[in-house]
Order: structure tokens, then sequence, then C-alpha cells
């Protein structure tokens, strides 16, 4: 009795192993972390083709109650909004003198800028979400009252912005992401 209990006990761990979802990207979020400063703990968000900080509102068509705040996840280097509809939409850099840090996304085969890099994107060992090891800058005044956020690659000031402040993007594991297509 006790070998048929253990055989079927093993049998029904297997079967559970084999039906779970292999190489499923693991979905997160991104919180600004940058002490004593307006954008502290603010999560990022996505809206007409930028990303943001203190966004009061991103229009985003969600698949379920969304908790306002842009989810992601990465895929071969890039750095995905996440859904689990329709065509993937994707977030790119642009380093150039022109893009001068500019980061983006685009819905589905959308062309983007010729010095656009969508390759790059990683999660650091202290949970930090970074672009080919560098961090990121936001600079206020965007749309709503929103930061806008930049490549932090020795531009204090991107795009003719003023006051922007460097910040440390940490990841927050989301267990439980609603899928969202984000505005253009």
């Amino acid at each position: 009795m006790m070998l048929f209990q253990t055989i079927s006990a093993l049998s029904l761990l297997l079967s559970s192993a084999v039906a779970a979802p292999r190489n499923a990207p693991a979905a997160f979020d991104v919180m600004a972390l940058r002490s004593a400063s307006p954008i502290h703990f603010a999560q990022v968000n996505a809206a007409s083709r930028g990303l943001f900080l203190n966004l009061p509102q991103s229009n985003a068509t969600c698949e379920g109650k969304s908790s306002g705040y842009a989810t992601f996840y990465i895929e071969n280097e890039e750095l995905v909004l996440y859904s689990t509809e329709g065509e993937k939409q994707k977030v790119f850099v642009d380093r150039s003198g022109m893009g001068q840090g500019v980061i983006q996304y685009i819905t589905g085969d959308q062309g983007i800028p010729r010095y656009a890099e969508l390759k790059g994107w990683a999660i650091d060992a202290n949970q930090n979400l970074v672009f080919k090891g560098e961090g990121f800058v936001a600079c206020p005044d965007s749309i709503d009252g929103a930061w806008s956020i930049w490549l932090g690659e020795g531009l204090d000031q991107p795009g003719g912005n003023t006051g922007c402040l460097g910040f440390t993007a940490r990841t927050l594991e989301n267990k439980k992401p609603v899928g969202c297509e984000y505005t253009q």
C-alpha cells in the first residue's frame, strides 16, 4: 500500500510539472528609487508611446482590473509591455545624438527610429532594470504633469529638459499581471 501511495504521489507531481508552462517570462512592475524626491517610490506607467513616473492616467485598455501601472517582461533581451492578446508592445532606446536616450515603445511591427535599439534590457543582481548596464533619469513637466523616463547615459538633462533626476528602476515581481494595450 505504501509503495502504491508513493508511486501515485510521484505520478501526480510529474503530471503537474509537465502541465506547467515552461519558460514563461516573469512579469514585473517597476518602481523608481530616488530618496527625498517627488519620484521616490513612483511606479512606471506607459502612455502615448513613452514611459512615465507619476502619470495620473494611462488610458490603457486592459483585460481586467489593472493596478494603473505598466507591467513588463523581458524576452530575448527585449522589454515587452505585458499583454495576453494582440500585438506585442516593445520598448526601445535611441542613444544617438538625436535621440539622446529617449525611451519609447512600438506596437507590432511599427518602424523604429534609425538608431533605436530593442535588445539590451536586463535585470541586474540587485533586481534593478537596466539597459546595457545603464540606469535612468526622469524629467519633469511631461504629459499631465508626469515625469518622462530617459536612459541615463551621461546626459543629465536629455532632450532639452531641465530638472531631471537620476533614479534606480527597481523591479517588483507581479504574480497576477493584467494584460493591457497602451496608447499610441
